[in-house]
This record gives structure tokens, sequence and C-alpha cells, in this order.
């Protein structure tokens, strides 16, 4: 049965461990730069209590089986720089969407999101038995959208008024995707990235 669960993953530079309240402080520091939300509102760590909530909510959601959620530590440091998750897990067509990522700005266009994210498809694909993988960002975020692109996922169009935003504003979703077919191409693409100090 494809059923997500929380794991523990890991390359040579990274490694994701299941996300808890224990990593409160942890998280806190890291998210705590507004410019990490701007495409992602609301701010996970605009406040203590923001940040309580997101992750006794990460907790809820995970221990329903909607989320699977990881902290990401740097092997090298030990720091925690960033969180990730697997979420829209749809058991039945065996497929779920990589999302709700953030990476401190110290760690962003080094080797840690391209390492986070090779655990995460290698995992999904070759050991949950994923037959789709996918990635939202909001359609106006370019950094975004070209990270994705650089793990391979290929781009499928744009998800018009996808979700209502806290200001009330509509958001516009682009949508990326990766299927068990491409995996061991873009696995290919991915190792070699790794043997590079950025992404």
């Amino acid at each position: 049965m494809f059923k997500p669960k929380t794991t523990t993953l890991s390359s040579n530079r990274v490694t994701l461990r299941p996300l808890t309240m224990e990593h409160f402080t942890d998280f806190f520091n890291a998210g705590s730069f507004p410019e990490i939300w701007t495409w992602s509102l609301p701010d996970k760590c605009s406040s203590i209590e923001a940040t309580a909530d997101w992750l006794a909510y990460s907790e809820k959601m995970t221990a329903n089986g909607e989320h699977v959620s990881f902290a990401i530590f740097d092997n090298d440091s030990g720091q925690f720089v960033g969180s990730t998750r697997y979420c829209s897990i749809n058991t039945a067509d065996k497929s779920l969407e990589v999302g709700f990522t953030f990476i401190t700005p110290e760690f962003q266009r080094s080797y840690i999101n391209t390492h986070a994210k090779y655990c995460l498809l290698k995992h999904a694909f070759e050991e949950l038995g994923a037959i789709r993988v996918e990635f939202k960002t909001h359609e106006s975020n370019n950094k975004s959208r070209k990270a994705i692109e650089r793990l391979g996922a290929k781009f499928e169009g744009v998800l018009r008024n996808q979700r209502i935003l806290p200001d009330g504003s509509y958001r516009n979703t682009a949508i990326f995707s990766v299927i068990a077919t491409e995996w061991p191409t873009v696995k290919k693409t991915l190792q070699e990235k790794m043997e590079c100090v950025y992404d």
C-alpha cells in the first residue's frame, strides 16, 4: 500500500529527520527572515505563537497520515537549515507533493536543496512506489520556479485562483512534476549536481 510514514532520509551532505515540536527553537531561528515567506504566506515565524501553531499543525497532519514533515540538517555543521514535507498524499493514485519547503538564507543556492530533494524523490519513487511527485509554487515566484526546474521537474501549467491568500488576494499556482518513468534520468542529473558544492 502507498502510505508514506515518518522516517529519516540522508545523503552525504544532509539529513532529513521527522519534524516535531522539539525543533521549535531551531525552526524559529532558521525561519526568522521575512523574505523566506514572501511567496508562502502566512509567515510561519512571524511570532513564537505562529511557529508553535505551525509545528502543532504539522504534527497533527503527520499523525493523520496527510503530511510527512521533515527537519533539514546540514551534515557538516549539524545545523538545522530548513524544513520540507510530503503533502497532498494520494494513496489511491500513488502520488504526492513535495512542498512547504524553506531553507534559511545562509544555505540557499547551496547543496542543501539538491540533496534534500534528491532524498525525497528517491524515497518516493524507489521505496514508496510513487508514480508521480509534484511541486507547486506561486506563479510569480521565479526563484522557486527556477529551483524546481533545476531539479528536472517538468512545468505543467498554471492553476488559476488556486488559493486564497491571507490578504484576500488569489494565488495563481505554477505546477511541476516528475513521473516514475522520468526518475532514472532525473536521478542521474541530480547525482551529477550533488558532486558539486553548489546546485
